[in-house]
């Protein structure tokens, strides 16, 4: 329980940041969250909006940890499948990536599955 009150803070913390950041100031979100690896577009704000809807569901999973694992879940997918198709393609080709996300996503990826409380999301009958 305490591991996944820590992910929660994490996420709160960092996915906050990022989703105010993306979407009052997104030119600042595309110099720092993205390191300028991509050039600017208002899809910094739609993907600061999707952060910011992690930042809420996390302040709720710090009242109920266990109901709100599927977010983690969630999160170990879409971050999961941003380091397959995405991180390692520029890797290999050689093309920007913002490292930090990258270094984040590829923790997260590893850490999660030793979090994500499996029992409660997929029941045995």
């Amino acid at each position: 329980m305490i591991a996944l009150k820590i992910v929660y803070i994490a996420n709160i913390v960092v996915a906050g940041w990022i989703g105010i950041t993306s979407l009052f100031d997104p030119k600042k979100a595309g110099a720092t969250v993205f390191q300028n690896a991509y050039p600017y577009s208002e899809v910094i704000r739609l993907v600061g909006s999707f952060w910011w809807a992690i930042f809420l569901l996390s302040v709720v999973g710090l009242f109920y940890p266990r109901k709100m694992a599927l977010v983690l879940l969630f999160q170990l997918i879409y971050k999961g499948s941003w380091v397959l198709f995405v991180l390692l393609p520029a890797l290999w080709h050689k093309q920007p990536y913002p490292t930090g996300m990258g270094t984040f996503f590829i923790v997260w990826c590893a850490v999660l599955p030793f979090v994500i409380p499996w029992k409660d999301i997929f029941p045995i009958s």
